[in-house]
């Protein structure tokens, strides 16, 4: 891959913003939440949310819905049913559906960052998909729940595991109940960690007619981003008390800037460059976006998903939470260690497209490779893998040149299965 006009090296961001955009490798209600530092709206389904802010004003249609996961937590999807002008599909008959799930710390806007000409929901549509934008409990479109307040603790108690568990059948239920057809899935790092893991156990598999993983994760053993690693030695050290104690994480709350703060005191630790030591360097990152991404991102998730992700990077294999006491797991699990997701329990004629980069920092290639060994015994046929040397992991979302590198052949991926 060779260096083009839109390489963008040594793209520097102030601390707060590195801190900020390093978190990312993830009716209105009349009273607002307060979290942190900030004020935290609850979405209703309103004016205002992701098609009016994003969506409607680039000229193509959006609708909102919500769907209520079996645990009660009240989820916002946005639909683009066609593109601009129809986008191929037939005004009285969208196309077809394809849902697309983000990462860790983000939501659903992450993908709508750049032009029409580069973002993926976009393409998507254009090419007469029906688009499908997920956005994860926790984060601002997806604060509500049936009788819980995102102000207590209970509200936060929830690992990724319930992102596998309730999560991602509901979205995926709720998609296919709508359009009569079974979508594809399209999910990027912390979107391609859920599927994984919920594809392993059987779940949602029969009614999807594919999977692109972009950037996938299953095992985080070889991360080589520092302030990665410390992190999660700090979660499962437990040398957070302060933090702990919080059951939601705030990216912009006061306890976790100081903790990025006192990392970037270290020796060796380069924030001024935090994006690129946190992801990896990215090979075309669209500077553009990224100041959008700033308007938005990140977004809270729970400090039990956190740990939980420490824990992965930490014991080189993909379980279920670890409560460490013992007694605490055989009430959970029915055993005194947690149970693990085995990849090769993926069905082997599951349609599925990986994608990752060669300077990926999260998404370590050998951890994509370990992940690769697993899925050996899947037929042939049904397995596409693309390995782009100079990419990271952001060029993935919001790189100006992934749709020629990444989108183009994984719609030809998607197409071969509709």
């Amino acid at each position: 891959m060779g260096t083009t006009a839109a390489h963008r090296p040594g793209l520097l961001l102030s601390p707060a913003a590195a801190v900020a955009l390093a978190l990312l490798s993830l009716s209105t209600l009349r009273l607002a939440v307060v979290v942190g530092a900030r004020v935290v709206q609850p979405y209703g389904g309103g004016g205002g949310g992701p098609c009016a802010l994003a969506v409607t004003p680039l000229g193509y249609p959006c609708e909102e819905h919500q769907v209520t996961t079996a645990d009660g937590y009240i989820l916002s999807l946005q639909r683009i049913p066609r593109g601009r002008g129809g986008g191929g599909a037939s005004s009285s008959r969208a196309g077809q559906p394809v849902l697309l799930q983000h990462g860790v710390l983000v939501d659903g806007m992450s993908w709508l960052l750049a032009s029409p000409e580069e973002s993926l929901p976009f393409i998507l549509a254009d090419r007469g998909f029906d688009v499908w934008i997920a956005n994860n409990r926790g984060t601002r479109w997806s604060r509500r729940h049936v009788s819980l307040d995102p102000s207590s603790r209970l509200y936060w108690n929830w690992s990724w595991d319930d992102l596998v568990a309730n999560d991602l059948p509901a979205m995926v239920d709720f998609v296919n109940t709508q359009t009569g057809q079974k979508p594809h899935y399209v999910g990027h790092s912390m979107g391609t960690l859920v599927a994984l893991a919920a594809f392993s156990e059987g779940r949602v598999v029969d009614q999807l007619k594919s999977a692109a993983l972009l950037t996938p994760v299953a095992y985080l053993a070889h991360i080589t981003t520092p302030i990665g690693i410390l992190l999660a030695k700090a979660f499962v050290g437990e040398a957070l008390s302060d933090l702990l104690g919080v059951a939601e994480f705030d990216p912009l709350s006061p306890p976790v800037t100081n903790l990025i703060r006192a990392f970037c005191r270290r020796p060796g630790m380069n924030c001024y460059d935090l994006l690129g030591s946190i992801t990896g360097k990215n090979y075309c990152l669209n500077s553009s976006a990224v100041d959008v991404f700033l308007k938005y991102e990140p977004q809270p998730t729970s400090t039990k998903t956190m740990v939980h992700f420490a824990q992965t990077v930490r014991d080189g294999v993909l379980t279920k939470y670890d409560y460490v006491l013992p007694e605490r797991n055989i009430a959970s699990y029915g055993q005194a260690e947690p149970p693990v997701y085995q990849m090769s329990g993926i069905p082997a004629g599951f349609p599925l497209f990986l994608s990752y980069g060669g300077r990926d920092s999260l998404a370590d290639p050998f951890d994509v490779r370990l992940l690769l060994q697993d899925l050996r015994g899947h037929d042939r046929d049904k397995l596409t893998v693309q390995y782009l040397d100079q990419f990271a992991h952001l060029d993935f979302i919001i790189g100006v040149c992934a749709k020629d590198y990444v989108y183009k052949d994984m719609i030809a991926f998607l197409n071969r299965f509709n």
